[in-house]
């Protein structure tokens, strides 16, 4: 059983409006780190070339973040910090690809640190201390290694066949690929003066009892080698605005409301009269919300916006066709003998396309240009004309997929396995959002019910994917409307949109032409990895909603201290 969450609005990640220049400087071709990097794999693999099993593949990756990160409450600041740290991962394997030393074991407790590790790099450009480190960990990866390949072939002796017989790990072609390392300048003055700015408004409310924002440049730089000549140097800017705040029903619902800006720029990110208008809405959403009603368990049709569809694809499908759960027996594996088969209307498509940086106006923020192990990135049609074609694939092949497609993501630290990165639904025959909505009433006096749903925003969700529990998902609206016979609409609160995949999937009608983009970053066992979601409102027949989880504490009984306390 795995258990996907993704954290949408604030993963350590806020970012700003006016930084002052986040331009790129050139450096040397070749940086120290890559130098050193190279150097210690070509001796490292020199000198176990003549052990009994050496390793049949190597690579190093290091890993540079440098993000300067400003936060405020209520119109004050809280933090304002600058922070740079490297981080090293090291794949080596011994044995062949067919059958190496991170094979599952199936038998006896799961070795997580396998799966992560902490290995911290000096932000010096030193080679010989690069190197010593490098050295000292390469050896000790090697020791476990032969002891796991010695584990597994036991284990494999006394386990059932499995039902998968590709290998372990797929050769790629060798990529060279360097580009200048990115610099950060900051005004952080500037910054700071933002995140007042932003969350002074709160504070002229009682009844709102958090108000924060978060605004974060960060670079992160990477440096790859590996045993197969690969040679890549990359950097890229990221920045984000991340605003948060909430309230409280009378009866003690929790009811937030986020507001995200991203961009790889700081050109792309909202002047401050765009953001303070945002500003402006979340109050008045959080005080309608306090007085809305609150909406019953409820089964029947739905109409979902394009950021609330991109969620909705990213958890009922996309973590269903990452091609690592195709092999791993504790796995669902949804999708896995559906190939060629019709999945959704033939007027649907879906793909993902980590080469692509912007959608219209807005940058996004699941691109990157090779993934984490080596592969560059690449278009991955899924779904065509309806019709359900692939996966997405790490370097860890199945059966029919023996390559990878350029997925094979992680958050420094981690193991690589495939991960979603931008995701993309289209339709060919798209409605106005006035005819979406008019189809959903229709369906609506066909089935007799009074209203039906519309989806405006989401927080997030998550999803189960294993065998061992139901296979569903949970996907966490904000704003969520009433849609009646006779058009009106109705906002409402305490609602969490649920169901399992197939059913969900199946009931997909049709479309609008209301493109929405959602960023944020989704949390697996690789950690968590930037990704984007490109989605067009969709009509769903019949989806199902739950209540939401409730707190039992009351709103404050003090009065808030505020001179022009309003509720």
């Amino acid at each position: 059983m795995k258990v996907c969450k993704k954290v949408l609005f604030f993963y350590g990640l806020m970012i700003s409006v006016f930084m002052t220049c986040m331009a790129k400087e050139p450096q040397k071709i070749l940086s120290p780190v890559l130098q050193a990097m190279e150097s210690e794999l070509s001796r490292t693999l020199a000198a176990l070339k003549d052990q009994p099993a050496p390793p049949y593949f190597l690579s190093y990756e290091i890993t540079e973040t440098n993000s300067i990160v400003a936060s405020g409450a209520f119109g004050a600041l809280t933090s304002s910090l600058e922070s740079r740290r490297r981080l090293l991962d090291i794949d080596l394997r011994v044995g062949d690809y067919s059958l190496d030393n991170t094979h599952p074991v199936r038998s006896g407790v799961p070795d997580f640190s396998e799966r992560y590790s902490i290995i911290e790099i000096p932000i010096e450009d030193s080679p010989d201390a690069i190197r010593s480190i490098l050295w000292y960990h390469t050896d000790r990866k090697y020791k476990r290694s032969l002891e796991r390949l010695t584990q597994l072939k036991t284990d494999i002796r006394m386990r059932a066949s499995e039902e998968d017989k590709s290998g372990d790990f797929s050769p790629e072609s060798a990529e060279n690929f360097i580009e200048d390392q990115v610099k950060i300048k900051v005004n952080r003055a500037l910054w700071e003066e933002k995140v007042r700015k932003y969350t002074a408004p709160f504070a002229k409310y009682g009844d709102i009892y958090e108000a924060r924002a978060y605004l974060d440049a960060t670079v992160e730089s990477r440096w790859y080698v590996s045993s197969e000549g690969s040679r890549i140097q990359t950097s890229q800017s990221y920045c984000r605005l991340s605003i948060s705040a909430f309230t409280k029903a009378e009866d003690g619902m929790e009811l937030p409301r986020y507001e995200s800006f991203f961009s790889f720029t700081p050109d792309g990110l909202p002047d401050d009269g765009t953001v303070l208008k945002a500003v402006e809405k979340m109050i008045n959403d959080l005080h309608a919300l306090r007085a809305a009603p609150i909406v019953d368990p409820y089964t029947g049709p739905a109409i979902l916006s394009g950021r609330a569809s991109g969620v909705f694809f990213h958890e009922v499908f996309g973590h269903r066709i990452e091609g690592h759960r195709q092999k791993r027996v504790e796995e669902a594996q949804t999708f896995r003998k559906m190939l060629n088969e019709k999945v959704l209307p033939e007027t649907f498509s879906v793909y993902f396309d980590p080469s692509v940086t912007r959608s219209g106006n807005a940058d996004l923020s699941g691109s990157y240009r090779y993934d984490n192990q080596g592969v560059k990135a690449r278009r991955v049609p899924i779904i065509e004309k309806g019709v359900f074609k692939g996966f997405l694939m790490s370097r860890t092949p199945i059966e029919g997929f023996p390559k990878s497609n350029g997925h094979g993501r992680k958050q420094p630290g981690f193991t690589p396995v495939s991960r979603q990165s931008n995701l993309f639904v289209e339709v060919s025959q798209a409605m106005s959002r006035a005819e979406l909505k008019n189809k959903l009433i229709e369906q609506l006096k066909k089935e007799d019910k009074p209203f039906g749903l519309y989806f405006e925003n989401i927080q997030g969700g998550f999803t189960m994917t294993g065998r061992t529990i139901p296979n569903a998902f949970n996907v966490l609206p904000i704003m969520v409307y009433r849609i009646y016979v006779d058009g009106r609409e109705e906002l409402v609160r305490g609602v969490d949109l649920i169901g399992t995949p197939l059913t969900a999937f199946s009931k997909i009608e049709a479309a609008d032409d209301q493109i929405g983009i959602f960023d944020g970053t989704c949390g697996a066992e690789s950690g968590g990895v930037p990704v984007s979601s490109v989605s067009p409102g969709i009509l769903v027949s019949q989806i199902e909603v739950q209540k939401k989880a409730k707190s039992e504490e009351r709103p404050p009984i003090l009065p808030a201290p505020f001179k022009d306390n309003k509720q």
